[in-house]
């Protein structure tokens, strides 16, 4: 069965939404991703938008923007942006999913600068609401490219947190999370174009959790800046079924973002 990078993305995101959860979509392959959970093991859980939106009913045309007016029509509740973040602070938002320039073992995110904040060679888009759903959500999904400039072994900038770097104070991990003044929350899934990571819990280290069909563990740590820790149950992603491609090609037919 043949599928693109970007529809395994969509499906290994989708099953990290659990049925009846608050989800801060955001766009592109999120987005897909809640549609698509939201039509087969996750009918109850409900969608928040950046802008203000908040749906429990997939929109009815594919979404460019999340502005669109597809997005408003229909919606639960179309707010301003600090209300839905206000949920967050609140403990009320299970799952975020963001991306990210850079990012490194511990799930710290660049999407500020590259090169230093002094003195970069590139200037990036900045935070955005990044930071807030990475400090803020239950549980954070990250989805991005996979290659060795992208995969770390520190980061120029953390722009949204994930398990911090160890200092003076303490260690790495939930531990520094709860130092930094975020109690809870932190990232659970790393999703690339050639895999699937977990966090481990003892230390907060990404740990590859599953290679994508067609790559080897081989060629993801070729392509990754740090030395790789394989999860005990280490295997190949499960692929795509036809009924979730199925349902992904119906929300995306021209491919618009799985191409």
């Amino acid at each position: 069965m043949d599928y693109t990078a970007r529809e395994l993305m969509v499906v290994c995101a989708a099953r990290q939404i659990r049925d009846g959860e608050n989800v801060f979509v955001g766009m592109r392959l999120p987005l897909l991703a809640f549609t698509l959970a939201k039509r087969t093991h996750a009918p109850n859980c409900t969608g928040l938008f950046e802008n203000g939106i908040m749906r429990d009913t997939p929109a009815q045309e594919l979404l460019y923007t999340m502005g669109d007016a597809a997005n408003i029509a229909g919606a639960q509740w179309a707010t301003g942006s600090v209300n839905l973040l206000g949920l967050m602070a609140a403990g009320q938002v299970q799952l975020g999913f963001i991306g990210g320039a850079e990012i490194d073992r511990y799930g710290n995110l660049n999407t500020s600068t590259i090169g230093g904040w002094q003195r970069p060679t590139v200037r990036l888009p900045g935070s955005g609401g990044g930071a807030d759903i990475a400090s803020l959500a239950q549980r954070l999904a990250i989805i991005m490219p996979h290659d060795r400039r992208r995969m770390r072994e520190r980061v120029d900038f953390v722009t949204s947190p994930g398990y911090g770097y160890a200092d003076e104070q303490g260690p790495a991990g939930t531990a520094w999370r709860q130092r930094v003044g975020l109690p809870r929350g932190g990232p659970v899934a790393l999703i690339t174009t050639l895999a699937v990571f977990t966090f481990d819990p003892s230390n907060s280290e990404a740990l590859l959790q599953s290679y994508h069909p067609g790559t080897s563990i081989t060629q993801v740590q070729e392509q990754t800046g740090w030395p790789l820790r394989l999860a005990p149950d280490c295997t190949e992603t499960s692929p795509p079924t036809a009924d979730e491609l199925h349902l992904i090609r119906t929300c995306d037919p021209q491919g618009i973002w799985t191409h």
